[in-house]
């Protein structure tokens, strides 16, 4: 973009949001008969909760429409709702973006952490594994900018991990975990659809993540949103354990 064109953003954003006010005011005339919803999320919410969720509220409103966005890292999901690029975003908590004023967020599920091990690792069929045991294993990584999860982790245990390999996403790390080349850190909801042979250990101390739903703390939210942040709450409660 242009110099130019990055001063008059912000306006046009300001008139983007404004045409969406408005066809959110219609949409509420009108009844949830149309509106549409635009979605940030991070890799393991798209996979496992986002296909059952929209398909189950299209069923219920057919009309409305979804434009959902995937990103690997955290925080370019918090920056498309700061910005107003999307209407929500699926975040973890505490959030990465300090926004002002700041987002709502919406508490919906915590996670827990597992570490992913060879199935002939001695600890592979343990009750636990001990954080400490990362300085001696050879570690695949996620790289800190994609999850922050687990650079949380460590130096909250003060660990220094035995960092070997940096991958961009939990089913490579799977795969090179069942291959034998080290151990790895795999989420809840990555874990509950593995198709990969390895040993899913809890950690020591127990890890978790908390997923949220997070809005922009300004302006009125339209209705189509509002039943889809209800709706969306009590789908994880019915069907997530």
């Amino acid at each position: 973009m242009t110099t130019e064109g990055q001063q008059l953003l912000p306006s046009i954003r300001a008139v983007c949001c404004a045409q969406r006010e408005l066809e959110a005011s219609v949409s509420g005339l009108l009844g949830l008969t149309r509106g549409s919803v635009r979605i940030a999320t991070f890799h393991s919410v798209a996979a496992h909760w986002l296909p059952q969720i929209v398909q189950s509220f299209l069923s219920l409103y057919p009309n409305i429409e979804f434009d959902i966005s995937c990103e690997l890292e955290y925080s370019s999901s918090e920056l498309k709702l700061i910005q107003g690029d999307v209407d929500c975003a699926f975040v973890t908590l505490p959030l990465n973006i300090h926004a002002n004023p700041p987002l709502r967020t919406i508490f919906l599920k915590q996670d827990p952490i597992y570490v992913a091990l060879p199935l002939n690792h001695p600890l592979a069929t343990a009750p636990a594994y001990p954080v400490s045991r990362f300085a001696e294993d050879a570690l695949i990584y996620i790289r800190e900018t994609h999850d922050r999860d687990i650079t949380t982790i460590f130096d909250c245990c003060n660990v220094h991990p035995n960092t070997r390999y940096f991958m961009e996403d939990s089913y490579a790390i799977a795969s090179m975990v069942e291959s034998g080349m080290g151990v790895g850190i795999i989420n809840g909801l990555i874990a509950s659809r593995m198709p990969y042979h390895i040993a899913l250990v809890p950690m020591d101390p127990p890890q978790y993540r908390d997923i949220a739903l997070a809005v922009r703390s300004q302006g009125t939210l339209s209705p189509v949103l509002s039943r889809f942040l209800e709706y969306v709450q009590s789908w994880v409660a019915e069907h997530v354990k």
